[in-house]
């Protein structure tokens, strides 16, 4: 029982607001001591117990460093960074402005049109940057104050940003996803095929209820007048499509070599951080001050995601020494009813819950490899089952209390914007992601995946 106690000491520390990387290390550590001296055993003395406990102990994390140097080794990651990169610097080129401006002009005639135009927007960030906050941050700046200008409904105008804001998460490059493949050890590429057509499926349904919404409560989103200073329809047209192409050239570029066979995930990250480099000379915002500021940001989040990495990976080594994962196994093995539809629900389930707490990196490199071996247990094709994961971990940037598009919406939206009215706002759209994810769960053939090892 020690590795489960272990695990709600972490995440109660975790509530507490204590640092991710260094609760992991910490706990680890002091649970490898009390794992030793409980191997020890009293029976020789208190004194000896706890001399001999703590050394035992201290040779657990022994290999340690050769965990951290495979780390280090792992070609997968290396596109983490790259991505990021490519992420802060599309973001300092202005690009979503220009997007959101050009779209919501485009769509802002019919009922929802902006709201509309904010998903597609949303959409086209995530497959070009997936860099959640910029996106949530980007459109808080530029969409929201246009919808409530024109008196959208604050629930429908706050919970579209925040949702579409989160779908870089499931829609490829995802950084989600490429943690995932390092921890499933499968091909990122993949998992990027598979993710294609959920996430779309995703972004079709978040529209269909816009109009839905807007058709039947004309109030909540009501259409914009055409103004006549951007010229007519057409010119209008010309001029989006123009904001547009350069971030699906991009996009063609990233995921075209990867799908193609021409490049692998890594190797597509540079491609996307040139491409990039190269938007923002098209668009005259380049300068080796704003490569500077993207590297040293690039650097500080990943230098936070290897670092819960590297605690996460002495946790995971205590958790399966104190039989924690033969325990956790025992019980998912045991679930009453068809053992792998009762296994993914009920980890579905608990991912969820989890997500209401910590982030979607903790819960990848904590949580998930104790399911591993488990799905592979049960025959269960490891590509669906991150794919169900990746859409649950979208999930916990939208639900309350602690969603961070949550957080970053109200770090930058008006003061008459109340927390109460984000969070009945992105109530409709998590229960359309937990739709979409019971299809995907239940017709993965429908998405092109097959649900068992082939």
């Amino acid at each position: 029982m020690i590795g489960i106690v272990m695990f709600f000491t972490a995440l109660l520390m975790l509530l507490i607001g204590f640092p991710v990387a260094f609760t992991f290390g910490a706990v680890s550590v002091a649970f490898g001591m009390v794992a030793g001296i409980m191997e020890i055993g009293f029976d020789s003395g208190i004194v000896n117990a706890l001399v001999e406990g703590f050394g035992e102990g201290v040779a657990m994390f022994d290999f340690m460093p050769f965990r951290i140097y495979a780390i280090q080794q792992s070609t997968i990651l290396m596109a983490i960074p790259m991505f990021i990169f490519m992420g802060i610097i599309l973001q300092k080129t202005g690009l979503a402005e220009k997007l959101l401006e050009s779209m919501g002009f485009l769509f802002g005639e019919i009922r929802g049109g902006v709201a509309i135009s904010t998903v597609l927007v949303g959409a086209l960030l995530g497959a070009s940057t997936g860099v959640v906050g910029a996106s949530v941050v980007a459109m808080g700046v530029i969409s929201l104050p246009v919808m409530l200008k024109y008196k959208y409904s604050t629930e429908l105008a706050t919970g579209t940003i925040c949702a579409s804001g989160t779908l870089g998460q499931i829609i490829p490059p995802s950084i989600v996803l490429i943690i995932l493949g390092d921890v499933f050890q499968v091909p990122v590429g993949d998992l990027f095929q598979a993710a294609i057509w959920p996430g779309l499926t995703l972004v079709a349904s978040y529209i269909l209820f816009i109009l839905i919404i807007a058709y039947y409560k004309k109030d909540l989103a009501p259409a914009i007048p055409a103004d006549p200073s951007r010229g007519n329809k057409r010119k209008q047209v010309i001029r989006a499509l123009f904001d547009i192409i350069p971030s699906l050239t991009l996009i063609i570029l990233v995921l075209g070599s990867i799908f193609a066979g021409v490049a692998t995930p890594t190797e597509s990250s540079a491609v996307g951080c040139l491409g990039a480099i190269f938007l923002a000379i098209i668009y005259q915002t380049f300068s080796i001050d704003m490569v500077k500021e993207a590297a040293l940001e690039s650097v500080k989040i990943t230098s936070m995601v290897f670092g819960i990495l590297i605690g996460a990976t002495a946790f995971s080594m205590v958790f399966s020494y104190t039989g924690g994962d033969e325990l956790v196994e025992h019980f998912m093995t045991n679930l009453p009813g068809d053992d792998k539809l009762a296994f993914i629900f009920f980890t579905m389930l608990a991912i969820l819950v989890l997500g209401f707490f910590i982030d979607f990196v903790e819960i990848s490199y904590i949580i998930v490899p104790i399911l591993v071996p488990i799905s592979e247990t049960l025959g269960i094709n490891p590509v669906w089952f991150a794919i169900l994961i990746a859409m649950n971990l979208q999930t916990s940037f939208l639900t309350p209390p602690f969603g961070f598009s949550l957080f970053y919406l109200k770090g930058v939206a008006p003061s008459n914007v109340k927390t109460v009215q984000i969070y009945k706002g992105v109530l409709p759209f998590i229960a359309i992601q937990a739709l979409i994810l019971a299809i995907v769960a239940v017709y993965p053939e429908f998405f092109g995946i097959s649900s068992t090892l082939e």
